[in-house]
């Protein structure tokens, strides 16, 4: 006779396995320190690619009116500016990127632990069964 319980509690992992679970079993192979920190490099690298790029363009842009005012003055000022603003916004990325990535860490391990929780119970009744 079949248990519904049993098809029930089989049907439930089986989805989370094709859906959440290819994901959720990847980054819970990481320590949440280690997963978030790797995901916080790569967007800081890209933030600072980003940013040269961004900078690049701005400069070519106004680089006519650059070579007309050109001093020291100007060219310290100018560069103080790129370097804090390129400070400033690697500080808020990286906040901002750590936090949504221990989220996801955090949710996904919550995700595998009742995964492993509800495969320990679907073993309790393979186990009843063969008493």
């Amino acid at each position: 006779m079949l248990d519904q319980r049993k098809i029930e509690l089989m049907t439930r992992l089986a989805f989370y396995e094709q859906t959440d679970g290819k994901k959720d079993f990847k980054i819970s192979e990481y320590y949440r320190r280690d997963y978030t920190s790797l995901h916080t490099i790569c967007s800081i690298l890209w933030v600072t690619v980003g940013y040269m790029c961004i900078v690049g363009i701005l400069i070519l842009v106004v680089l006519d009116d650059l070579l007309e005012n050109l001093s020291n003055g100007v060219i310290l000022m100018l560069g103080g500016m790129i370097v804090l603003g390129y400070i400033s916004l690697v500080i808020v990325y990286a906040i901002i990127t750590n936090h949504i990535y221990d989220e996801k860490h955090r949710d996904a391990r919550q995700r595998v632990k009742k995964y492993n929780h509800n495969l320990t119970r679907l073993l309790r009744i393979y186990e009843k069964e063969n008493r």
